[in-house]
């Protein structure tokens, strides 16, 4: 077992969901924390967390998709710590909602900058000192459509997917070097966060048109899809890294949407069209 205990763990989008609960179950493992989201009022909360479970936090705000400032990052949770462990590069946004026929180029550049892009920078930037910790972990949050492609989300699976091809590899090249260093990649069904509603938020505050669709999309995902505690989720995937999964599938509809596609890889495309129908309020 790869026990967390005494560990030096980073995690990004760690203000709300997912990555707060994942630093919080870190926490509770022992785990030294380094914290950091784009939202300022959520880390500040996450970090009162945090320190009530009697954790060691750094904390600060980073924006995933902004390369200088990762690396910059890095180094400082470096310095602070005098050394690294784990990365958790958990940060992310919603797709666009929206058919490649209809998406604009901003959706794709945002959600491509953030969700893939932030991996990659992220993995870049602490590798050399997860190499130098002498027993590092990457740990890289795709999604269930890091292998199920679905209607209406392209510029998220995309993203996601890019973030399932880029970990493999990168798992690839740290055995054939012998670098001390497990990776893993982490695909989430459908866990309680406000992802779905903060994409609403989002498109509402910048002006964009907000159809009935979008309104049922959001509506389904989160009385429907979105039903695994964010608690639960972050157990999984903390148990997932201790034991050196080199692939944690977070609940139920993440196995079975893995298995559909691996034996049904033909079909399964036409399973996400009724899927997307059932999300717009057309069947």
């Amino acid at each position: 077992m790869n026990k967390v205990r005494g560990k030096v763990a980073a995690v990004t989008g760690a203000g709300s969901g997912i990555g707060r609960e994942l630093a919080a179950e870190l926490a509770r493992r022992g785990a030294r924390l380094a914290v950091s989201d784009i939202d300022e009022a959520g880390l500040a909360e996450t970090t009162e967390q945090l320190k009530a479970l009697g954790a060691e936090v750094h904390a600060a705000p980073l924006d995933v998709s902004d390369r200088p400032a990762v690396e910059a990052y890095a180094g400082t949770v470096a310095a602070h710590f005098g050394v690294v462990h784990q990365v958790y590069n958990n940060a992310g946004v919603a797709g666009g909602g929206r058919s490649v026929l209809d998406n604009d180029w901003a959706a794709y550049e945002r959600t491509l900058a953030v969700n893939l892009f932030g991996v990659i920078h992220g993995t870049k930037a602490f590798l050399p000192h997860l190499v130098a910790s002498g027993d590092g972990h990457v740990v890289n949050v795709s999604s269930l459509n890091g292998i199920m492609g679905q209607p209406a989300l392209s510029d998220y699976c995309a993203a996601k997917f890019g973030v399932r091809g880029f970990t493999e590899a990168l798992r690839g090249e740290l055995l054939a070097a012998g670098h001390p260093v497990r990776v893993s990649v982490v695909h989430p069904g459908g866990v309680r966060t406000n992802i779905a509603t903060a994409a609403l938020e989002r498109a509402r505050r910048e002006g964009a048109e907000v159809t009935a669709r979008d309104e049922a999309r959001t509506r389904v995902y989160n009385e429907k899809l979105l039903k695994m505690p964010a608690q639960r989720a972050a157990r999984i995937i903390v148990g997932g890294v201790e034991a050196g999964r080199p692939r944690i599938l977070v609940g139920g509809d993440a196995r079975a949407v893995d298995v559909l596609v691996r034996l049904a890889p033909r079909w399964y495309p036409k399973f996400a069209a009724r899927l997307e129908r059932r999300l717009s309020g057309a069947a």
